[in-house]
């Protein structure tokens, strides 16, 4: 009779091997969603698709009135950057949405063709470049507020012959150029201008025009430019009452809650909420002093509401499409980054929120009454003005810290905890410790994973919400499958009387070194999930400025952790080998099912998958249970392949076990 250990042990386990190598494509495609800030489209084709919208969107105006054209040169660049777009958005990597944003795109194209009123392109645009942002996320803010010294040194150095010191398009090489060099100065031009669109030309430079790339310039620099010549059209005799007005005015200051919605923003959608002489000076202050912004902890979700808004506007004009994925950004690149903090202060908030998302993108989806969308999203916005309030610094203690700190460590260290702890009591038990090193590999790299994961979000890269729910999402999903069939096997060897016997046979043969990586690869998936979900929440609690308490919270959590490994060890240790097979086969089971239904709730939280809200099913994460029929339908068909696989397997082990017993 041969052996047929689980994937992780074996390369021969019950699936076979063509499973196994499917496995393993599983686990590299997993590796790749895993790598934080990976982008799966080109950076480039999105940030240039972005900026030339951008331009249209300001620039159109210039060119067409009354359905006339006024400025053929300016008609011609408008024609020619809406070809552009279409060409670069068909360049992309192929996406669910990739298809809405061609059909948007056409029709600006067709609208600039046809003349079309500068407020009716303006909208098609910028709606367009929030849906490309969506589909498609890029990096839209610098890690550190930027040194505006160092930008007005280089501005002086490689645009002032142009534009003039003063920004106001005269310098001593305007003349020479055609078109003329931007008049930073010009204020109603300058109120359509985001920090982010002046980064992404400044990064690429301007076809047509005698405006170069700066792209060989280090990042932090160019950002230094953008907030320079941002700051030109805004006095600063204007920044004294727009540092009073940040001071005294919270619902201003919500407003902006970290540098991605300072750059963000135009000063014209800013003085539709405050009165026009509000928005410069705020403008004039903000943007000579950026680091205002990230001085304060907590967060706001300003970029969240803007993106429901702009999910209802396209659900209205019968986008369906847009308005599910602007729905989608407003959970991922909204809310998604404090979700962390909000998950320590209130819990229960959180679950509500995350069940409104899933009931506006069902009621999107199924195309239900405008109505009906508005209420969902007008309950969702009050949900989100609801954790706008428990994420105010004021609401911010070391008690909150140290026990979201302790909590979110213990529970995603405990599930890892379970998984790896198994494997190393299972080679224990079989009498293989030479094969434990690629357990510990496994999960001292993920370690060692994770830290470089938290020095690269910190410093270098945005890990966006969409590449958090895809690693959770996976890397739970990959666990699962490899669970249930190590679950089914160990099932299989617990009521097997010849079990002693049939280990010294076969497992040093089977235990292989390819079989060893598999360990290591499984050790390495399930605790790299596990890190990257804590130091993602452990960056968030700690820019709340507590940090003492939330240190004490994870070495707290650690030592419990360490003490729950210690004892599972020296308690397996001891139980008869059958035993042990039973007890860890129950175990390894119920962690399946968790996992699978997780892993499904990430891929929907990621967009990956659809939602299905179920009125009457609570939310138990501890469980992984989700109220969405997706999860759920996951969780059933986990306990339908495991009493499937434990009732085969205990049958073909009865009838080995019978087949080797001596006849009586």
């Amino acid at each position: 009779m041969r052996l047929y250990l689980p994937a992780a042990i074996s390369a021969d386990f019950a699936l076979g091997r063509r499973s196994t190598a499917h496995l393993v494509a599983l686990a590299l495609i997993l590796i790749v969603f895993a790598l934080p800030g990976r982008a799966l489209a080109s950076d480039a084709d999105v940030q240039t698709s972005w900026r030339l919208l951008d331009y249209i969107g300001v620039d159109y105006a210039g060119a067409v009135s009354n359905g006339k054209v006024i400025s053929s040169a300016e008609y011609g660049e408008m024609t020619e950057f809406a070809s552009q777009v279409e060409s670069r958005l068909k360049a992309l990597p192929a996406k669910p949405a990739k298809a809405a944003l061609l059909e948007r795109s056409a029709a600006l194209r067709s609208a600039i063709a046809a003349k079309a009123a500068p407020a009716v392109v303006a909208e098609q645009s910028h709606l367009l470049a929030s849906a490309l942002l969506a589909a498609y996320p890029v990096p839209l803010a610098p890690s550190s507020p930027p040194d505006l010294s160092r930008g007005a040194k280089l501005y002086a150095e490689n645009c002032a012959s142009c534009h003039g010191m003063n920004g106001d398009g005269r310098g001593p090489d305007a003349a020479k150029l055609d078109p003329p060099p931007i008049a930073f100065t010009d204020k109603e031009r300058a109120d359509q201008r985001s920090l982010f669109g002046l980064y992404q030309v400044i990064t690429q430079g301007l076809d047509g025009t005698a405006m170069q790339s700066f792209e060989a310039l280090p990042e932090g620099d160019r950002w230094a430019l953008a907030f320079y010549v941002g700051h030109f059209a805004y006095p600063e005799t204007a920044a004294t009452q727009g540092e009073r007005l940040w001071r005294e005015r919270s619902d201003i200051r919500s407003k902006y809650p970290n540098l991605a919605a300072l750059v963000g923003a135009t000063p014209a959608a800013l003085a539709r909420d405050l009165s026009p002489k509000d928005a410069v000076a705020l403008t004039a202050f903000l943007r000579r002093h950026p680091d205002t912004v990230t001085a304060r902890a907590g967060g706001s979700l300003a970029l969240t509401r803007e993106r429901l808004a702009e999910s209802l506007t396209a659900y209205r004009a019968g986008d369906r499409k847009a308005a599910a994925e602007l729905a989608l950004s407003a959970y991922l690149d909204g809310f998604e980054p404090v979700e962390p903090v909000l998950s320590a202060r209130d819990a229960a908030l959180l679950a509500r929120i995350e069940t409104g998302m899933a009931e506006l993108r069902a009621a999107i989806g199924q195309g239900r009454p405008a109505a009906e969308v508005e209420a969902a999203n007008r309950s969702l916005a009050n949900l989100f003005a609801d954790a706008e309030t428990a994420l105010a610094p004021e609401r911010a203690s070391g008690a909150s810290s140290f026990l979201g700190a302790f909590g979110v460590l213990l529970r995603e260290g405990l599930e890892a905890l379970l998984i790896v702890v198994a494997m190393i009591a299972f080679l224990k038990k079989t009498d293989r410790p030479d094969v434990l090193g690629y357990v510990h590999g496994g999960w001292v790299v993920a370690l060692a994973a994770g830290v470089a994961t938290w020095f690269a979000a910190t410093y270098f890269i945005t890990v966006s919400g969409a590449s958090r729910e895809l690693t959770e999402g996976f890397g739970s999903l990959f666990a699962a499958v490899i669970l249930l069939s190590v679950g089914i096997w160990m099932h299989g060897k617990s009521n097997a009387e010849a079990w002693q016997r049939y280990v010294k046979a076969k497992v040093t043969a089977a235990l292989s070194r390819r079989s060893g990586w598999f360990l290591f690869l499984l050790s390495f998936v399930v605790v790299y999930r596990e890190v990257f979900e804590t130091i993602l929440f452990y960056a968030a609690l700690w820019a709340e400025g507590n940090g003492a308490a939330m240190l004490a919270g994870a070495a707290t959590a650690a030592g419990l952790l360490a003490v729950i490994a210690w004892i599972m060890l020296r308690y397996s240790a001891r139980l008869p080998i059958t035993q042990f097979f039973a007890w860890s086969s129950i175990l390894i089971a119920i962690l399946a099912v968790v996992l699978a239904g997780k892993g499904i709730a990430g891929l929907q939280e990621a967009g990956i998958l659809g939602v299905r809200p179920l009125v009457d099913v609570p939310r138990i994460e501890i469980l992984g249970l989700f109220p969405t029929k997706e999860s759920v339908l996951a969780q059933i068909a986990a306990i339908v392949v495991l009493a499937a696989g434990f009732w085969f397997s205990g049958r073909r082990s009865a009838a080995s076990a019978s087949a080797t017993s001596p006849a009586k």
